[in-house]
């Protein structure tokens, strides 16, 4: 029997919201092994003068405890 952890992870990109899901997993992989899912639960933007400045998401990372 497998056990999961989720934990959540906030992150930001200047690219993209898909950049910044990918910069979430890659940080919290730095220091969570055994990673199985993320799940972006929100996305949200900053707009200056019109345009986006900064793409933000807000993810649930799911990973097997050993």
């Amino acid at each position: 029997m497998a056990v999961l952890k989720v934990i959540e992870v906030l992150a930001n990109s200047d690219k993209s919201w898909e950049d910044a899901t990918k910069q979430a997993v890659k940080h919290a992989s730095k220091t969570v092994k055994n990673i199985r899912s993320v799940y972006v639960q929100d996305h949200s933007a900053n707009v200056s003068n019109g345009e986006i400045t900064d793409f933000r998401v807000n993810v649930k990372i799911t990973f097997e405890v050993s």
